[in-house]
Order: C-alpha cells, then structure tokens, then sequence
C-alpha cells in the first residue's frame, strides 16, 4: 500500500492540491476509496469559504491550523463533510472531498449506507463520510499518520481534469462561477 502524503504535500494553496488530490486514495480504518472529485475554498476573499471575510470561530478554528489536518462539519444539520486543511497556518484555505470510487471495505460501506449499490456508496460529500464513517470526532486530527490518511495514488495528468463551478454555493455571488471543482474526466464515480 501507498505511503500517506506528506504534511508539504498539504502546505500549498487550495487550488493546488485540490487537482492533486485526484488519484489519491483516501482511507479510514478498513474502508477507503480513490479520490475523483474535489472543490478547492481558497480563504478569506472566497465568499464560499466559511472563513470568508477572515471569520474565526470555534468551527471554523481548524482552518487557521497546520495543512494536512481534517476539518469535518456538518451540513443541513445532519450530514458530515470532509475537508483538507491546505496551505500556511492562519491563512484559512482547505479542500472539500466530494466523490470516491469506492476501493477498500465496500461490503461494510454499504451496510452503512443502508445497502445502496456501490455506484451510491461515495458520490457526493455527505455519503462519502456516512461509508466511511467519518464524523465530526474526526475534525482537526491530524491526515498524515494514522489509520485516517490520504495516501499517495496516481497522478493524474492535466489533460484528464475536469475543471467546474463548485456545487450548492449560490449564495456566494461572483464566486459560485469559480471553475474550482476538480474531476477526473469520464469517471463514472463523480457526483451529479
């Protein structure tokens, strides 16, 4: 198996890695699949990001940390979403993990998904957290050592890159039309 990536890894802009990410396996105990749809939320000018502005509060805290780390919240008040802290400490940028194709565990994703298939198991940032048991405990560890890590994958070259408007931001003004949603090309795991 592949080595978990490196905290330099991380330690770049949101729209760096968020590419980079594709091809990556994330994994979480004895579940885990490779990483094929991400949104990069680039800091205090994106009117998306939740530390738009600079805000600084007890959930958007992780943030302002060191790159690598989770920030986990929840959406609609029921759904986890899983993110990568990236770039300098204070300077809040992260990358939002939207899509997987399901690779390790799959028997045990869709027992947690309530049996769906497994094209249903990872499309989408709330049902990737539910297959790999991912909650709000798991905000701020540490995505460089340990059993939940990103692992070094294929690199996926430029030309198979998707770039898109990120997803469910209309309220973000001129920045919902950022092409800053990343997929691999034709993959059939992507959401929507």
């Amino acid at each position: 198996m592949n080595e978990p990536l490196s905290r330099a890894f991380f330690a770049r802009d949101a729209l760096t890695v968020a590419p980079a990410l594709l091809g990556k396996t994330l994994l979480h105990g004895q579940t885990g699949g490779i990483i094929v749809e991400t949104e990069a939320y680039v800091g205090p000018g994106d009117r998306a990001c939740h530390a738009y502005g600079g805000k600084r509060t007890k959930r958007t805290e992780p943030l302002f940390g060191e790159a690598g780390h989770a920030y986990v919240y929840l959406i609609y008040g029921m759904y986890c979403c899983l993110n990568v802290v990236t770039g300098d400490p204070g300077q809040p940028q992260c990358v939002l993990i939207r899509a997987l194709h399901p690779a390790l565990g799959t028997e045990l994703m869709a027992r947690r998904r309530n049996g769906r298939p497994e094209k249903e198991l990872c499309r989408g940032p709330g049902k990737l957290c539910q297959a790999l048991e991912i909650g709000r405990e798991l905000n701020m560890r540490d995505m460089t050592v340990g059993d939940f890590v990103i692992l070094d994958g294929e690199d996926i070259p430029e030309d198979r890159i998707v770039h898109t408007a990120r997803i469910g931001i209309d309220y973000a003004g001129p920045d919902r039309d950022n092409l800053w949603r990343f997929t691999i090309k034709g993959d059939p795991w992507v959401s929507r």
